[in-house]
């Protein structure tokens, strides 16, 4: 159990670097293109990155045994600029890493109540952070893509938690303030 706390550790990690290298890469774009439709499942640069934020907040309130939100959830998915959702996403990204670091073994079997409005769904914290997981690489593969449509070299979001990618995260890490022993620990 604790080897699962650490590679839940380095995922949250791995999570928040990813999101801040990939919005780097959208504030790059020339005007118009973050919002432009785009063949794709959410349509947009902007609506994917919004829909990441919305389930953000959906499973880590749930996470934290929060009620469910509607007004935080509306917010995340009209929010109309990139400024302001990498500052909303970091925030997100920081509940995460707080989150999982406060784990303990025994947390990861814990049921937790997920609040969906007109029902109660009950799942393992283990499960629902897995999924969270998944869900953010998914959607950030999408954004990917579509960086690739509007004409840009997307950035490479997969060099985060071997020790062999130091080099690669090393940008990153220092933008972050975080150490190489802060993300490679045991």
């Amino acid at each position: 159990m604790v080897q699962m706390l650490r590679m839940l550790r380095k995922l949250a990690q791995m999570n928040r670097l990813a999101n801040a290298r990939l919005h780097r890469a959208c504030a790059a774009l020339p005007p118009g293109a973050y919002e432009a439709p785009r063949p794709s499942f959410f349509g947009s640069i902007r609506a994917t990155l919004n829909h990441i934020l919305l389930v953000d907040r959906f499973y880590i309130d749930a996470l934290e045994g929060r009620p469910l939100n509607e007004a935080a959830l509306a917010e995340a998915r009209d929010c109309p600029d990139l400024a302001r959702l990498s500052e909303w996403q970091t925030r997100m990204d920081d509940r995460l890493l707080a989150l999982v670091a406060a784990l303990t073994p025994d947390a990861l079997a814990e049921i937790v109540a997920v609040d969906r409005g007109l029902r109660v769904q009950h799942d393992r914290r283990d499960d629902l952070l897995s999924h969270l997981f998944q869900h953010q690489t998914h959607h950030r593969g999408q954004v990917h893509g579509l960086l690739s449509q509007a004409g840009m070299v997307p950035p490479q979001l997969d060099e985060f938690i071997v020790g062999d990618d130091a080099a690669a995260r090393a940008e990153d890490m220092a933008r972050l303030g975080w150490t190489e022993d802060q993300l490679m620990r045991p």
